[in-house]
C-alpha cells in the first residue's frame, strides 16, 4: 500500500529552522513527482514547494522562496523540506504529497504540525 510518513515538525522560535522528512513506500518513489503543502487554520491548503521526479524542476511559493528548500533522496525513498528563517506566518500543518504516474489520484501524508512562536 502507498504510504507517506512525515516527521520533523514541532515548535520553533522565529528565525529558527526545521527539516521535515517524508518517507515513502509502496510505489516507485523515483518516478513520482513530490510536493509539500501546508494549511493554516481557516485557510485553504496551499502549495509550498514541488519537485519533479528527475529533480531538475522545482517550484516554490513566493512566500517561502529563498527560505525553504525541497530535496529528495531517491535511494532512501525520502523527500525533505529544509525550512530556514521561519516566520509566524509559516505556522501550519505541513503535508507531503505524491503524484504517482498511472494513478488517478494524489496520495497525502498524515500532516505534521509546524508552530513558529516566541
Amino acid at each position: 500500500q502507498v504510504q507517506l510518513v512525515e516527521s520533523g515538525g514541532g515548535l520553533v522560535q522565529p528565525g529558527g529552522s526545521l527539516r521535515l522528512s517524508c518517507a515513502a513506500s509502496g510505489f516507485t518513489f523515483s518516478s513520482a513527482a513530490m510536493s509539500w503543502y501546508r494549511q493554516a487554520p481557516g485557510k485553504e491548503r496551499e502549495l509550498v514547494a514541488a519537485m519533479a521526479s528527475a529533480g531538475g524542476s522545482t517550484g516554490y511559493a513566493g512566500s517561502v522562496k529563498g527560505r525553504f528548500t525541497i530535496s529528495r533522496d531517491n535511494a532512501k525513498n525520502t523527500m525533505y523540506l529544509q525550512m530556514n528563517s521561519l516566520k509566524f506566518e509559516d505556522t501550519a500543518v505541513y503535508y507531503c504529497k505524491a503524484y504517482i504516474p498511472g494513478v488517478a489520484r494524489d496520495y497525502w501524508g498524515q500532516g505534521t504540525q509546524v508552530t513558529v512562536s516566541s
